[in-house]
């Protein structure tokens, strides 16, 4: 079975939901488990969050694109994770990204930039959305991958959203099916037993 965690963190719940379907799609693809860590408001993980990081095939990053970049609790745990980087703990795990803010652009580009770095510290293989982006007249917010992202996953959720509003349908079946992308891979370059 691939075990595949999802570490992120959310301000106000937005993010949450993206986690939420990114985690439905990934235990879609049978012999896949999902494991959701959320960060706390003081950028901590859960109670062993990092032995089940340790024990996952992948990870998918995940944080609000604050002020150009992830939250402050997503760097704290990035940070803490030094000492696996230097024992090249996660070297050779698949990884991903995903962001929410609330505009269109809101530079969340440099957030899925930061996860793809930070994977790349780590030695780990970086998977992208491998979806089209909905860019013609006729495309808008319930879309899959309107708002065009490759790298990672890019959801918006306007500032006066509710978390029963948004992320919209297009980007929560956006990071559905980039879980799905994720946890297939996952299962074809995972050793056998």
């Amino acid at each position: 079975m691939s075990r595949i965690a999802i570490v992120y963190f959310s301000g106000y719940g937005h993010t949450a939901r993206l986690a939420d379907a990114v985690a439905l799609g990934v235990a879609e693809i049978p012999g896949t488990e999902a494991v959701s860590l959320r960060i706390d408001p003081d950028g901590n993980l859960p109670e062993g969050g990092l032995d089940q990081l340790a024990a996952a095939d992948a990870i998918i990053y995940g944080s609000p694109t604050y002020m150009g970049g992830p939250a402050w609790q997503f760097k704290k745990f990035a940070e803490s994770t030094a000492r696996i980087w230097l024992a090249e703990g996660w070297k050779d795990k698949i990884a991903a990204g995903f962001t929410n803010s609330a505009t269109v652009n809101g530079d969340k580009a440099i957030t899925l930039i930061y996860f793809w770095t930070l994977s790349q510290q780590h030695g780990q293989i970086w998977v992208g959305t491998g979806l089209l982006p909905a860019n013609t007249k006729a495309n808008g917010p319930g879309d899959v991958n309107w708002s065009g992202g490759s790298v990672g996953i890019m959801a918006i959720s306007p500032s006066d959203a509710s978390t029963e509003e948004a992320p919209r349908t297009g980007d929560l079946e956006t990071g559905r099916l980039a879980g799905q992308r994720v946890a297939l891979i996952t299962s074809r370059l995972r050793p056998a037993g």
